[in-house]
């Protein structure tokens, strides 16, 4: 498993992480949300050792994860991570760049092995293709299969799914971690979209002011947050008498002491997401149509899901 104890980095004096500590286990998927700047990025960084710390310590199973003072090679073999930014080999093939560590010695495997992650990465019409001729989505999928290519025992994804078309995201993410969990290899994600995360992390950390703020499951999280922070990544949500209350546990109903008056309907697709003003604050609730804007209409929240 992962174990961090009490890790805190600064870069060239700027604090980023303070007393950061947690555990992951084999084959567990967790997710590092938090705001841009809060040290997602940094954190992979530091667990693949790419940076080193000034305090605690990291350490996967027995081995204690290192930085440059004393590798001089960065990063370990059981350990992958896969930056927003890609280092692939533009003017070789696709096939070839995720095959490029695999053994020359047996042929068949390394061909099988390849197909294998094409097929999980949904690029096998581009096995022969140039790298530099991909579009930066494509190249973000090259580079997820070639992290795969060794069968890591651990993975860090920074932000896995960022360049990758929308009608394309959903089938992928399920693809990949379905192979992560099928083959017990422990993930961890830093994203900012929660659809990255809902349906696929066993556990959810929060970063802010530069500490861990939150750890619990993904549904613990969602069906309790605990600040706005939290809520705000799983959706729309108003603050109603101090009570985080998200928009589609907002009911219209016949009366209520909750009174709104509409301010704009947005066609979301299923449903209409209403803008109204309740006491001088806006609030956003669902709605199976749209509301004629100035109208009034009564609230009621149900706290189930």
């Amino acid at each position: 498993m992962l174990n961090v104890q009490n890790l805190t980095f600064s870069y060239q004096k700027t604090p980023i992480l303070k007393g950061v500590s947690f555990e992951a286990k084999l084959g567990e998927n967790l997710a590092i949300i938090g705001e841009s700047g809060s040290g997602k990025s940094t954190l992979l960084k530091v667990l693949y050792g790419e940076y080193d710390l000034n305090e605690g310590q990291i350490f996967w199973k027995e081995n204690e994860i290192l930085g440059p003072k004393y590798n001089l090679v960065v990063g370990y073999d059981f350990m992958k991570y896969v930056a927003q930014e890609f280092d692939l080999m533009p003017f070789i093939s696709v096939e070839e760049n995720i095959g490029k560590f695999l053994s020359n010695f047996y042929p068949e495997g390394k061909k099988e092995r390849t197909a294998e992650l094409l097929k999980v990465v949904e690029l096998e019409d581009f096995a022969n293709t140039k790298v530099k001729t991909l579009s930066g989505g494509q190249k973000q999928r090259v580079a997820l299969a070639r992290a795969l290519a060794k069968e890591p025992e651990i993975i860090l994804l920074d932000e896995p799914f960022s360049h990758i078309d929308n009608f394309k995201k959903q089938s992928l993410r399920r693809s990949l971690f379905k192979y992560l969990k099928e083959k017990n290899i422990t993930c961890i994600v830093a994203s900012h979209d929660k659809e990255d995360v809902l349906g696929f992390a066993d556990n959810i950390i929060v970063l802010d002011q530069k500490k861990i703020v939150a750890h619990n499951t993904t549904e613990t999280l969602f069906k309790n947050p605990k600040s706005p922070l939290i809520s705000s990544f799983f959706g729309e949500f108003n603050l109603i008498d101090g009570q985080i209350v998200y928009a589609h546990q907002l009911k219209v109903v016949e009366k209520s002491n909750l009174k709104a008056t509409v301010i704009e309907s947005y066609f979301q697709g299923h449903y209409y997401l209403i803008e109204a003003d309740l006491n001088g604050e806006k609030v956003f609730f669902e709605h199976e149509h749209s509301l004629k804007n100035g109208i009034e209409v009564y609230l009621s929240i149900t706290m189930s899901g």
